[in-house]
């Protein structure tokens, strides 16, 4: 029934006759990466400044300063319904101290029922004519940060390349830029910007009718969508951050921001040319060693369906990490926060710097 459930959701996301702009185009590459961020509820935006950056703000990529640093992720969605996987490597480059990282991101749904030839053209129902299907969303991103001449100051971007596939029925590829800036003030206060799809990201979608449409009755279902193009709208985050000493084994690292979509969305605060979510999160570490981390995000307005009342739903988020030499071994888990689901989400990821093992 799950996998049903999420083959409707695709069906009605990619193949219907919606404008060319969509409210939630290539949604996957705003999740994030790395299960530090994930378990700060996105909180880092002033302050990821290693080779997981160019999710957050690539601007932070600026922070690896020797050799090169490497990263995996794994996710599990929705009960190990949907798989989330994100693979970097970035390294500074000597000629300019500017600093180059490239990532490959993956979401995929498998073994989904395809019930689009369930029914012949004479309205007769044949089981043996049910499918299964996958759908994966991947995106390679590379990024480039550097310093335009202050020290403080840090400017990063990534040009990312996506390609979607929905089994045998579609195809999509697309193109776009992400800008983001760090500054950190003399009272060590970090702020941050990552404006995403900062040009608008371009998908090509290509239709394969023939697998899509079903005819019962001389009625034809699912025809194919009129327009084969759409356009991802610029998202921006925005947060600020500073580190506490509390004594000398332990250091407390919070940040608060938020997240402003270019469209009317149910985040508390909405109108037609804008939506605004707040979010929270913080670190706190022992001898840079062990860490623990909570954070808050994704605020909504929401309608219950049987009371029909209104109420703010939000995203928790927790997780913890240690480190040993040049190796962090991170963990994090989210609930999705509506209606008191039960669903959670269980993310690990590496990373390994080889500045640390080798110094």
């Amino acid at each position: 029934m799950k996998k049903i459930f999420f083959g409707l959701l695709i069906f009605s996301g990619f193949f219907s006759d919606a404008q060319i702009i969509r409210k939630y185009s290539n949604e996957f590459l705003n999740i994030g990466a790395g299960a530090r961020g994930l378990a700060m509820g996105g909180a880092v935006i002033s302050n990821q400044n290693d080779v997981y950056s160019p999710m957050w703000n690539p601007a932070g990529l600026i922070g690896i300063d020797r050799d090169w640093q490497g990263a995996a992720m794994h996710a599990e969605y929705f009960e190990s319904i949907a798989k989330y996987d994100y693979l970097a490597f970035a390294k500074p480059l000597d000629n300019n101290g500017g600093v180059f990282a490239i990532s490959i991101v993956r979401l995929g749904v498998d073994n989904i029922l395809n019930t689009t030839q369930l029914i012949d053209t004479e309205g007769n129902i044949d089981y043996d004519k049910i499918t299964s299907f996958s759908q994966s969303d991947y995106a390679a991103l590379l990024s480039y940060a550097f310093r335009p001449g202050s020290h403080r100051i840090s400017v990063g971007v990534n040009a990312k390349m996506v390609y979607r596939n929905v089994g045998k029925f579609a195809s999509g590829y697309g193109f776009g830029f992400d800008l983001g800036v760090l500054y950190n003030a003399d009272n060590g206060i970090n702020y941050g910007a990552m404006l995403r799809d900062a040009t608008t990201t371009v998908n090509f979608w290509t239709v394969n009718q023939d697998e899509l449409s079903a005819v019962v009755n001389g009625e034809e279902f699912n025809p194919a969508p009129k327009d084969k193009m759409e356009l991802t709208m610029p998202k921006l985050n925005l947060g600020i951050s500073k580190n506490f000493e509390i004594n000398r084994d332990l250091e407390l690292l919070p940040e608060a921001g938020i997240n402003v979509d270019f469209a009317k969305t149910a985040a508390l605060i909405s109108t037609d040319f804008a939506s605004i979510t707040p979010y929270a999160g913080a670190e706190l570490k022992f001898q840079d060693m062990i860490f623990v981390r909570l954070g808050v995000n994704r605020f909504q307005n929401i309608t219950d369906i049987e009371s029909l009342k209104r109420k703010v739903s939000f995203q928790p988020s927790a997780g913890i990490g240690i480190k040993y030499q040049g190796l962090t071994l991170d963990y994090a888990i989210t609930n999705s926060g509506i209606g008191g689901s039960n669903f959670y989400s269980n993310f690990f990821s590496l990373k390994l710097d080889m500045g640390d093992f080798r110094n």
